[in-house]
């Protein structure tokens, strides 16, 4: 019973995931560039030629940079909706081109990939759910409210990525326009660290042991200040930042917790990847 994670990077300059249970693995998103993608699983220990296919969740640049020439270079199916890929704009081949749909699962191997929709300002948005070998976890982003499908998916999770993008007080006082303040505030956006925490409170199941606080704001957050605000009602669930600048270590998550504290204080490097 076991996953490797890890975000490769969270954030506006771009988002990209990997789940993974040692025989294969997917990207959620692939908002970095190929050459960037490669370096950072590269520091890792984790070699592309393990990935199977490329999930992406809706078509903000932040989130497809990458996937045209990762695709085109590894061979890589991407799963996407047909909305999304047309408004992209992505030059990806047909044939590696797949359409995939919510609340069907998809197999990737030992993994299974549930995608699930959310509130966002793009045509066709989604979230996904990863399994494998007893373990499932959730990439919850670039969402503008909580709703039902959220949290029925957050509780089936042993670890997840959960969106806490802008601090209320700072995104009011800060220098955004206002048209743009409402947009991610105005409930097609993103979620506040206030919002998150509310939702990891109302909603944390009793198998979660790690929550990667992810998409935080460079303008409008703080990594330390939101740390502080969920590790005061984190219980024995580990919480980690998911930076907008590197990648985070890889999580062995297990389903054990304290077992998956231990090793996540210090990460191994998987070369068998």
């Amino acid at each position: 019973m076991s996953l490797y994670i890890t975000s490769l990077n969270s954030g506006s300059n771009g988002n990209c995931y990997y789940i993974g249970n040692g025989h294969e693995a997917v990207l959620i998103d692939a908002g970095i560039s190929c050459r960037e993608t490669e370096r950072r699983m590269h520091r890792l220990g984790l070699s592309m030629l393990k990935v199977r296919a490329i999930f992406i969740s809706h078509e903000h640049s932040d989130h497809i940079r990458g996937v045209s020439v990762l695709a085109r270079k590894y061979k890589l199916p991407v799963y996407i909706t047909p909305l999304t890929h047309q408004n992209g704009g992505l030059a990806i081949d047909d044939s590696l081109r797949i359409t995939f749909t919510g609340y069907e699962p998809v197999q990737i191997g030992g993994l299974t990939v549930t995608a699930f929709p959310k509130f966002h300002d793009a045509v066709h948005p989604h979230s996904f759910n990863i399994s494998g070998n007893g373990i499932t976890i959730g990439v919850f982003t670039d969402i503008g409210a909580p709703c039902d499908h959220l949290a029925t998916h957050f509780k089936q999770c042993h670890a997840a990525f959960l969106e806490a993008n802008y601090d209320e007080d700072m995104l009011q006082n800060g220098r955004y326009p206002y048209h743009l303040k409402n947009r991610i505030r105005g409930g097609m956006g993103h979620l506040s660290n206030r919002q998150a925490l509310d939702f990891f409170i109302a909603h944390r199941p009793p198998q979660l042991s790690h929550l990667f606080l992810a998409h935080l704001s460079q303008d409008n957050n703080d990594p330390e200040l939101v740390q502080t605000l969920f590790n005061q009602f984190a219980g024995d669930t580990r919480i980690i930042i998911a930076s907008r600048h590197n990648e985070t270590p890889v999580y062995h998550i297990t389903g054990d917790k304290v077992a998956d504290v231990q090793t996540a204080e210090q990460p191994t490097q998987f070369s068998l990847f």
